[in-house]
């Protein structure tokens, strides 16, 4: 047990980047803003390790989140002086890497910190013998016990590999309460803040369907738990900051790229359905109620491969005729390509108007994409004859993309491995190093049943609306599949969404995922509805399967989309 903050009752732990180019000015905004015991930051995204692979591929040394490498050189004194632990999976690739970075920095400073790190999850180099291909990375996701070890051994900064998001919160906290491995609701609790703080200002008003109920979001505050002994919290921000925290900004983030009601983890499950969110007060929300269960005994693997090479051209289509042009366009291209690549898809985007006021109006974008092995395939063997047809084509034949070489892209796809075959170590300050032993206790995760549905709505008038009039959603990518959490805020607008938004209804309001797997969750005490929709995203974000190759605006298609509403609910 290491006592992180001067309250043994209550731990605050803030967040200062939710993704890899988040707000660089974060670090300082958080340690300047108002107290704190410990400050995490999310650099890893799924792309993210992609990116930080090919880092690697130029540079060994590299590997790990550079913007983090700045916010510590600007803010190391102050996060000192202080007292404030820093924990961040910023290592990427080499946490090793970072934390010598790191010392040097401190030795340029002419400061004294005790950095440590968390290894272990890169199994790149073991991936055949583990049954999972040749990928360019390969990333267990590692539990929050090596970072506790770190925590007790007396650290000020430690960084860490391939986590889960949440596992920057759950370490600190569960350091400081000295919550032991079965201490399953505690944990869970931890966790579930964890999620909500990890993407930095998803959490605060950003990214938010009702955007505009918030007096101010020119630059919203990032967000910051107050952890307590039971595993309850407090979700809110330092006072005089953008943004706001209301029960819904936090549902927002609750609901961003989940699965089912079991939100399963390396350390604990925790059941997303027994979550109980109020508001505490001005920007402040009260966490309760979270109950965990046994982790799952095989540990997530992300595995990231280079695909081949990637190229678009993208035509502007004003006007009359529009099919007819796109139409002459596509024959004319895929005729004159002296070889054919691998994969060609076309998109026909109508954002034109009839009888339009201006040009701009009045056009729509005919976008072409192709995927090859080959490089030369996808380069300027395609792109110059794409820029050929600019006096041969449809009249008013045009380009909002130059001609150029493929780029490389990458393939996710997600695998599973036996926890005991990952050397989960922790790395302590002083060099020595500590093997994270597997969790004992394990149950294979399995689906909800769902519950009971909430008595359904007398019929009564209703009026063609969108469903965002009174629903909220938030949607993302989890490799190639997406999910879609959708959510009311009153008991009468619950009984009417439950039994109206189902796999049909929004297979029907989204066409293009008709074809596609769709699977419902229902959780009841968010009054809540999340979809997963598979394969969706192709396989995985690098591969730009389409033009929101994450997802983000999914949700908020969903939204505008138009349905016979109950005219009381719309009141």
């Amino acid at each position: 047990m290491s006592m992180l903050a001067a309250d043994p009752e209550v731990l605050r732990i803030g967040n200062c980047s939710g993704f890899y180019g988040d707000r660089l000015a974060a670090m300082r905004e958080m340690l300047d803003g108002g107290q704190l015991d410990v400050l995490t930051g999310d650099y890893l995204a799924e792309l993210t390790m992609l990116i930080l692979g090919r880092d690697r591929m130029k540079d060994p040394s590299l590997g790990y989140a550079k913007t983090f490498v700045k916010q510590v050189e600007e803010c190391l004194g102050l996060a000192l002086e202080r007292n404030v632990r820093i924990v961040a999976n910023a290592g990427g690739l080499n946490p090793a890497g970072l934390a010598e970075k790191l010392r040097k920095i401190a030795v340029d400073l002419g400061l004294d910190v005790k950095i440590a790190h968390v290894e272990g999850d890169d199994l790149g180099a073991r991936a055949g013998e583990l049954g999972l291909g040749a990928p360019l990375t390969a990333n267990a996701y590692l539990g929050a016990w090596g970072i506790v070890e770190c925590l007790n051994a007396g650290a000020d900064i430690v960084v860490t590999g391939r986590v889960t998001d949440a596992s920057v919160v759950l370490g600190p906290a569960a350091a400081h309460f000295g919550w032991g491995r079965t201490d399953y609701d505690q944990l869970a609790g931890a966790v579930v803040a964890g999620h909500v703080i990890e993407c930095g200002t998803q959490a605060t008003g950003g990214n938010y369907a009702f955007f505009t109920e918030l007096a101010d979001l020119g630059r919203p505050g990032f967000p910051l738990a107050e952890i307590r002994r039971d595993g309850s919290s407090v979700i809110t921000k330092h006072e005089g900051t953008g943004g706001a925290v209301t029960v819904d900004t936090v549902e927002a983030q609750l609901m961003y790229e989940i699965q089912g009601a079991r939100y399963a983890g390396p350390d604990v499950t925790s059941r997303l359905d027994t979550i109980r969110l109020d508001q505490a007060g001005p920007d402040r929300v009260l966490i309760s109620g979270v109950t965990g269960e046994a982790p799952p005994p095989r540990l997530k693997v992300s595995l990231n491969t280079l695909g081949g090479f990637r190229n678009e051209m993208e035509f502007i289509l004003t006007g009359l005729d529009i099919e007819a042009k796109a139409a002459l366009a596509r024959r004319q291209l895929e005729s004159w390509l002296p070889t054919k690549p691998t994969e060609l898809t076309w998109t026909l985007a109508r954002l034109d108007r009839p009888d339009a006021d201006t040009e701009e109006q009045a056009s729509a974008l005919l976008r072409c994409v192709v995927r090859d092995p080959d490089p030369d395939k996808v380069g300027r063997a395609f792109s110059n004859v794409a820029v050929e047809l600019a006096l041969a084509s449809y009249p008013g034949c045009s380009f909002t993309t130059l001609p150029g070489n493929g780029s490389p892209y990458g393939v996710y796809t997600p695998g599973f491995v036996d926890a005991s075959e990952v050397p989960h170590t922790a790395v302590l300050p002083d060099g020595s190093r500590v093997a994270v032993a597997p969790p004992t206790d394990t149950v294979v995760l399995a689906e909800v049943a769902e519950p009971p549905a909430p008595e359904s709505l007398p019929t009564t008038e209703t009026r063609r609306a969108p469903l965002g009039a009174i629903a909220l959603a938030r949607s993302g990518d989890k490799g190639g599949n997406a999910n879609i959490g959708v959510w009311v805020r009153t008991d009468e607008q619950w009984r009417w969404l439950a039994h109206t938004l189902t796999v049909e209804a929004v297979k029907e309001l989204l066409p293009e995922v008709a074809s596609l797997t769709v699977t419902r969750h229902v959780l009841p005490n968010l009054r809540a509805l999340n979809f997963i929709i598979e394969g969706l995203l192709g396989q995985g974000v690098a591969y730009q399967a389409r033009f929101d190759p994450q997802a983000k605006g999914l949700g908020e298609w969903l939204r505008s989309r138009h349905l016979d509403i109950p005219v009381e609910l719309l009141s």
